[in-house]
């Protein structure tokens, strides 16, 4: 059984960080893109950002590119989201994602995709 667990949302003010984690179990996850994935209430959900199953190849959404990192640590079956320079605009519940198609390595794709093994999501507030 495939288990995904974010964590390390929360509140912050305009220009502050926050580093997002989501741990993945029941899997191989180093044959799988990852992503990142947001919902903000009344929109759709958007990619915000993918990452190969090497973690060679990223993807970010127009949105966030220059101030968020994705990465991700294959030992430790972990990945993460690195946000700076929020704003008000990056309010939203986050989930991660670990994709269904072994070694795509097109993190674009799959951002676009949005299929998966999803995880509960965690809560980011930008006030302003």
């Amino acid at each position: 059984q495939v288990q995904v667990v974010e964590s390390g949302g929360g509140l912050v003010q305009a220009g502050g960080s926050l580093r997002l984690s989501c741990t993945v179990t029941g899997l191989n996850f180093d044959d799988y893109d990852m992503g990142w994935f947001r919902q903000a209430p009344g929109k759709e959900r958007e990619g915000v950002s993918c990452i190969s199953w090497s973690g060679y190849r990223t993807y970010y959404a127009d949105s966030v590119k220059g101030r968020f990192t994705i990465s991700r640590d294959n030992v430790k079956n972990t990945l993460y989201l690195q946000m700076n320079s929020l704003k008000p605009e990056d309010t939203a519940m986050y989930s991660c994602a670990a994709d269904e198609v072994v070694y795509r390595s097109d993190p674009r794709n799959y951002c676009s995709a949005s299929i998966g093994y999803w995880g509960q999501g965690t809560q980011v507030t930008v006030s302003s």
